[in-house]
């Protein structure tokens, strides 16, 4: 068993691993200063630690820690666009601020969540690990995010594997958000009878990965030596138009509501986004869930979690492209 703390904790994709690193048996630390994360998303066998990744006393939460999962950013990228001086503090600053804390509590690893918007000027398709061309203040802010850590590896040898999310989904996916992610948007408005909203003409496409999938190699980077020292794309290695994954959802639920289309939204540059997972899939790794399975599950949870409990704010605000995965 392994002591294992996860930044970003109380989000999407943080609190979905921590259930999985429980069922292994590890002992899972949570970190969160809850801007954007829900404490009741937080599994109760976790150790809490409300703060901030700011924080100049984080190496004290971290003594005794063997990885670090590093998933917190502020990783919408309107609210980067309209902020990007926060955007640097949260993902430059707060970034070597949880490097140096790991450096100094002596922990053994630390997984580093990059993103696939690194590839949002890219002109070559599927993008690859080597190419990347940051466009948005989100994207710029995590490639300077990374070049610190680079540096970390190389002077320091700390042990670190990258991750480029693409659109990642599932249950907890975060509907919140000023522009919230396409799954969760489209799901909500269908459910509760209101037209989404698509930014654009809907013809953007994107690779869209299961969360489970995700955490399957979360998993990998804790057993996997071959995965130090090396960025890894994780994505389904497809993708599909903006108006292809609405008119799946709508058939799903039985609804024939027209979407409402939008100017596109603030940042969000890429036409299409598409992964090259043959790196992941050299270690053994592939995605196991299928688009409409991963649809169904996301559905039933909205249903239980979200539309029958009516925690949805009104009117919803609804998201139709962009980068999805986050925290």
């Amino acid at each position: 068993m392994s002591r294992i703390a996860i930044t970003g904790a109380a989000g999407f994709i943080g609190s979905n691993l921590a259930d999985r690193l429980l069922t292994e048996g590890h002992a899972v630390i949570g970190i969160d200063n809850l801007a954007y994360g829900l404490r009741d998303q937080v599994p109760p066998k976790v150790h809490f630690v409300e703060t901030d990744i700011r924080n100049p006393r984080l190496a004290d939460t971290l003594r005794g820690v063997d990885t670090i999962f590093h998933l917190a950013a502020k990783n919408c990228i309107p609210d980067c666009e309209g902020d990007p001086a926060e955007a640097a503090s949260v993902n430059v600053q707060g970034t070597v601020n949880v490097f140096e804390a790991a450096r100094r509590a002596g922990v053994k690893k630390i997984v580093y969540a990059e993103t696939s918007a690194l590839y949002e000027g890219c002109p070559s398709l599927p993008s690859h690990e080597t190419d990347v061309a940051p466009r948005s203040f989100y994207a710029i802010s995590k490639f300077a995010g990374a070049a610190f850590i680079k540096r970390y590896r190389e002077h320091f040898g700390m042990r670190v594997t990258a991750l480029r999310y693409f659109n990642v989904y599932g249950p907890r996916q975060d509907y919140r958000r000023t522009i919230p992610p396409v799954m969760s948007a489209f799901i909500i408005a269908l459910l509760n009878n209101k037209r989404p909203i698509i930014y654009g003409s809907g013809s953007k496409r994107r690779d869209f990965v299961f969360v489970d999938d995700v955490n399957e190699f979360h998993v990998a980077c804790l057993t996997d030596p071959r995965t130090d020292g090396h960025t890894f794309n994780i994505g389904s290695g497809r993708n599909y138009s903006v108006l292809e994954l609405y008119e799946k959802i709508a058939l799903m639920l039985g609804k024939r509501i027209p979407p409402e289309h939008r100017g596109d939204a603030p940042g969000d540059e890429a036409q299409e986004t598409l992964a090259n997972i043959d790196a992941a899939r050299s270690l053994g790794w592939s995605p196991k869930v299928s688009l409409e399975d991963g649809l169904d599950r996301s559905i039933r949870f909205i249903k239980e979690k979200i539309v029958k409990e009516k925690i949805v704010p009104d009117p919803v605000s609804l998201y139709g492209s962009g980068e999805d995965p986050k925290i």
